[in-house]
């Protein structure tokens, strides 16, 4: 039977610390059940798969755990009448990685329910560029869409712009001909969001201490993906009738927030679930990226990393220390 490489994640019995994640060889038989087979063809690092490789946050619940989130790939083998082999596929999310062994190596087992066709337009590298940061970005800008934001609406914000959901929702958003002001930390990416279509760049210390529950209208609308603190000051500081999307906890869980902007200035707060959206919602966002994206910007956002290189990469991604997306090719 054929063998191939995998991230491996165990949990000694009755501890709640995960042991190191490392390199194994597996076979088929190390993979849980589904309907259909894929050979990985390329994957990606989220900021849930570096929690769920360092285990700094309980992300993975189930062990042995094979992590990875997101990937891109051709069907090999299928009891489903969904999908046939050779059928290039994509899948974002549904607890892979979490609860279902993921990406993260040569072969995965999964349900037919949990994927997509490859978007016609679409490569498997460019796929996993946007991966579920891109997928999520254009989730927000679709919400930001049907609360009523049109570019003559106004301004609107990314916070955590250099990340993989900020870069993608700079890019879309510029080119969809909304003003987009980016707030980072790293003041060294200045040009770099420039180069995506920011208009204007903030520094994140001006989001991220307590600030008044209403502050002065500074833009329409929000893509956030930070949580607590900041997402409080970004809704204090949305223009009358704005929207906000929040798709993020970089800063924490909490929301530290008033009432205020909502009942003051009727503005509008979007959750965003990229895991469990439906397949509809799905295809609908992958849609919108093929057309919307400006995919030469894909390689200015992405780095390509080999699969060893995962591990190591984790810990930099939640240090702050990676620009945009990680792509994993694979094999």
């Amino acid at each position: 039977m054929e063998r191939f490489k995998a991230i491996w994640i165990t949990r000694n019995e009755g501890e709640k610390k995960q042991n190191p994640a490392e390199i194994r060889e597996i076979s088929l038989d190390d993979l849980m059940p589904g309907d259909v087979t894929v050979r990985v063809s390329y994957t990606t690092m989220n900021y849930k798969d570096a929690l769920a490789i360092t285990g700094r946050n309980p992300v993975v619940r189930t062990f042995p755990m094979i992590p990875g989130i997101d990937l891109a790939g051709e069907v090999v083998a299928s009891d489903s009448a969904k999908f046939k082999p050779g059928d290039k596929v994509l899948l974002n999310g549904f607890g892979v990685g979490e609860t279902h062994m993921g990406a993260y190596a040569g072969m995965a087992r999964l349900s037919s329910d949990w994927l997509i066709p490859m978007p016609a337009g679409l490569s498997g590298w460019q796929a996993m560029a946007i991966g579920t940061a891109g997928y999520t970005a254009m989730l927000c800008v679709m919400a930001l869409e049907r609360a009523g934001l049109t570019p003559g609406s106004g301004p609107v914000l990314v916070t955590g712009a250099s990340g993989g959901v900020g870069s993608v929702a700079t890019a879309l958003l510029s080119r969809l001909g909304f003003e987009v002001i980016a707030s980072t930390g790293k003041a060294s990416e200045e040009d770099y969001l420039k180069r995506l279509g920011a208009a204007s760049i903030i520094d994140r210390s001006e989001l991220s201490a307590p600030g008044r529950p209403l502050g002065k209208e500074r833009w329409a609308g929000a893509v956030d993906v930070a949580g607590s603190i900041t997402l409080a000051n970004v809704l204090a500081q949305t223009r009358y009738g704005g929207a906000v999307a929040a798709c993020g906890l970089a800063q924490g869980m909490d929301l530290p927030a008033s009432v205020a902007p909502f009942i003051l200035r009727g503005v509008t707060l979007c959750g965003i679930d990229s895991v469990m959206a439906p397949i509809p919602r799905r295809i609908e966002a992958y849609d919108r990226l093929v057309k919307d994206l400006d995919k030469n910007l894909l390689t200015e956002i992405s780095t390509e990393i080999r699969f060893d290189d995962l591990i190591g990469k984790a810990s930099d991604l939640l240090d702050g220390k990676v620009r945009g997306r990680l792509v994993v090719k694979m094999g």
